[in-house]
């Protein structure tokens, strides 16, 4: 296998918008290739850390245990503890999302667990905000809708039994 190519230091804005624009065109997996490239010349860079997190879990579906330890690798690199609180919530949402869709027993009763843990994650993130980021207050009420959008459902499953033969 040949050694990756290294972009020079001068590179590096170009090379964030690039990811960028792969991110909109929903192309997660280039975006990440690139964050990794940039990483390789600037490793602590912030900005580029949280758009490769988010590329990784936007690759989330029905197989995520390896997408998701490596997300949570990128999230120990993140330095600012608001961030660190606010992006572990992301993960743990999109996670959910991804084992509703999933086809495993009890998937619904996971992703309700998953969903009450990145809830935890925005509060944390709600008490060390700025004022005026109301951020992780948005992404808790998501959570908490979908949650209820998953109670009213098995309620209506509940109710609704096929009667045969009438």
């Amino acid at each position: 296998m040949s050694e990756l190519k290294r972009i020079s230091p001068q590179a590096i804005p170009r090379a964030t918008q690039k990811a960028e624009r792969y991110r909109l065109l929903n192309q997660s997996w280039a975006t990440e290739s690139i964050c990794l490239d940039i990483l390789e010349i600037d490793p602590g860079n912030q900005p580029v850390l949280v758009m490769l997190l988010l590329a990784i879990t936007d690759q989330f579906d029905g197989e995520t245990g390896e997408l998701a330890r490596r997300s949570r690798e990128v999230l120990g690199r993140l330095t600012d503890p608001y961030q660190r609180a606010y992006y572990a919530g992301i993960i743990a949402e999109r996670l959910a999302h991804a084992q509703l869709g999933s086809s495993a027993m009890h998937a619904e009763a996971i992703a309700a667990a998953t969903l009450r843990s990145a809830m935890t994650s925005f509060e944390e993130a709600e008490r060390l905000r700025q004022p005026g980021n109301d951020d992780a207050i948005l992404r808790w009420n998501t959570c908490q809708r979908t949650l209820d959008r998953m109670r009213r459902l098995e309620v209506a499953e509940e109710r609704y039994e096929p009667s045969f033969g009438e």
